[in-house]
């Protein structure tokens, strides 16, 4: 029974710096994330595009580990930071494109609303240093709603 322990600990002491490498990928220092749409400040109606920029870096999939290539993230009214040693969460606020998509047709609730982009690497953590837009603010209009003057 001792040597399964010992056995089971070696195995653990072996793959815990794999697990640490995967976090703080590095990231060239002159990668640019950023929305090519909406704007800061736009007005949408209903459903509407949002397309995510990056320059110096390459998109991939989630999963697949090219040097200097990741994939999107899109935070929606996310007021928290990342944590850069954890990956990035998977929920409605935190929504994953991993296919390597640079686009997606969104639709959120009227009103005010945050966006922003963070690159995450093949395991979804952020690089190092975090690859992340600006945050923008939006308003979403009602479907039909009238522009007053």
């Amino acid at each position: 029974m001792k040597i399964i322990g010992c056995v089971a600990l070696a195995a653990a002491l072996v793959l815990l710096p794999a697990a640490a490498y995967s976090q703080g990928k590095t990231a060239p220092k002159d990668a640019k994330l950023y929305f090519i749409t909406p704007q800061e400040g736009q007005k949408v109606r209903g459903g509407f595009w949002v397309r995510f920029g990056l320059r110096n870096m390459g998109v991939t999939h989630a999963g697949d580990d090219y040097q200097n290539a990741g994939h999107h993230h899109l935070l929606v009214d996310v007021n928290d930071p990342i944590d850069a040693k954890e990956p990035i969460p998977q929920d409605k606020s935190h929504l994953h494109f991993g296919a390597g998509q640079t686009e997606t047709f969104l639709e959120l609730p009227p009103g005010r609303h945050t966006l922003q982009l963070v690159l995450g690497d093949a395991k979804h953590y952020p690089f190092d240093p975090p690859v992340v837009s600006e945050k923008i603010t939006i308003r979403v209009r009602q479907p039909g709603s009238v522009r007053h003057r």
